[in-house]
């Protein structure tokens, strides 16, 4: 092989490598940085159109969800026996600091998931999470609503909404 092809394929290696890095970095970045509507001591938003929630809690009314929870009680991790009270406000899960419940586990995003009141019930919502929310054995993708003694999974941590 000739000088100058090696050159080429060498080149060509260390390009790579630095893409690699670069969306390493990117990655990275996007992963930690925090959104603008989550500063803690502020509420955000929903990001899902009303309307997603509305289906979401007829749904549950229409299949006889008549009890709505109190607590949601961590049954399964580091933070077993955990006992958050449910109120207006949302109850943020992840590994941010500023989260109401602080995963530490590498499974869980910096914000992983939300949990939060609408028509009666309590619907869980993921925020692009990673390696996603899971009810039971399903993996949510749009607000759901969470029934009472349902296991709700992030990472390693398994949450149960009880009365």
């Amino acid at each position: 092989m000739s000088e100058l092809a090696l050159t080429v394929i060498r080149l060509g290696f260390l390009a790579l490598l630095w893409v690699f890095v670069l969306v390493t970095v990117f990655v990275l970045r996007k992963d930690l940085r925090a959104p603008a509507d989550a500063r803690p001591g502020r509420l955000a938003p929903p990001r899902r159109p009303a309307s997603t929630t509305a289906k979401a809690a007829k749904a549950a009314k229409a299949k006889g969800a008549k009890v709505r929870g109190t607590k949601l009680v961590v049954t399964e991790g580091p933070l077993t026996g955990t006992i958050v009270p449910l109120t207006d406000a949302q109850v943020t899960i992840g590994r941010a600091p500023d989260s109401v419940i602080v995963v530490d586990d590498d499974y869980a995003s910096s914000r992983h998931a939300r949990v939060y009141a609408a028509e009666g019930a309590w619907v869980v919502e993921d925020l692009g999470s990673t390696n996603g929310t899971w009810i039971e054995r399903t993996r949510i993708t749009t607000p759901t609503v969470l029934q009472v003694g349902a296991a709700l999974r992030v990472g390693r941590t398994t949450m149960q909404l009880q009365k």
